[in-house]
């Protein structure tokens, strides 16, 4: 199928550029009816309208509260019928209502290996702790703060020299890697969530997420 996918960003828009190439390449089957930022100087709005996708601009500091901003993004969003709604670095905490409305076809990449590290700081967070290794995660989104059900995951070593900054980069280059493909299977029927539990081909993914590994030498 071809279906209609709907872009939110606050920032560069780097994964939403890798998400533009998979989708110019053929990988995905679907294309992007727009790309929403509630920051009006957010590079990846030059991004998209480089690739020649429509945006929209919704400043949230235009509105009195969170529930009106999310009111008005609802329906600009509703405006394209999306099959598919995806945060690419979209730095807003939603309202229940928001995220139940769309329920199962929204999904969020967050750079840790979840459960481990929900919110910010994730990297600076798996170093203190001495993880071995740290990735990022795909999940549906809830009202739970990055704790809706994940359904890929890329992992990378942590090097004793790593700093934070070192180690996001790293990470960064495995999420425009697991990012498309997430869409690629969403697209495509293959994932769907079933009663909260992500299943991939009707079987359930529950305690056994598919994850790629980076070795040092990918890096």
């Amino acid at each position: 199928m071809s279906g209609s996918i709907v872009i939110l960003i606050s920032g560069s828009g780097s994964n939403m550029q890798a998400i533009i190439d998979a989708v110019d390449a053929g990988d995905i089957s679907g294309h992007i009816s727009a790309v929403i930022s509630n920051r009006p100087d957010a590079f990846g709005l030059e991004r998209a309208q480089a690739a020649g996708i429509h945006t929209e601009v919704l400043d949230h500091t235009e509105f009195k509260s969170r529930e009106i901003f999310d009111l008005n993004l609802i329906r600009k969003i509703d405006d394209f019928e999306p099959d598919l709604v995806i945060l690419a670095g979209f730095m807003r905490i939603l309202t229940p209502d928001f995220v139940r409305r769309y329920s199962g076809k929204m999904i969020n990449i967050h750079p840790s290996l979840l459960p481990k590290y929900q919110g910010l700081h994730t990297h600076k967070r798996a170093i203190e702790a001495g993880d071995k290794e740290h990735g990022a995660s795909v999940h549906f989104v809830t009202e739970e703060l990055d704790g809706g059900p994940v359904f890929i995951q890329a992992s990378v070593p942590v090097k004793e020299s790593d700093t934070p900054e070192a180690l996001a980069t790293r990470v960064l280059t495995q999420e425009h890697k697991i990012f498309p493909i997430a869409i690629k299977w969403f697209m495509e029927g293959r994932v769907q969530l079933e009663n909260g539990i992500p299943h991939m081909d009707g079987v359930s993914l529950e305690g056994r997420v598919p994850r790629l590994h980076a070795e040092l030498s990918e890096e």
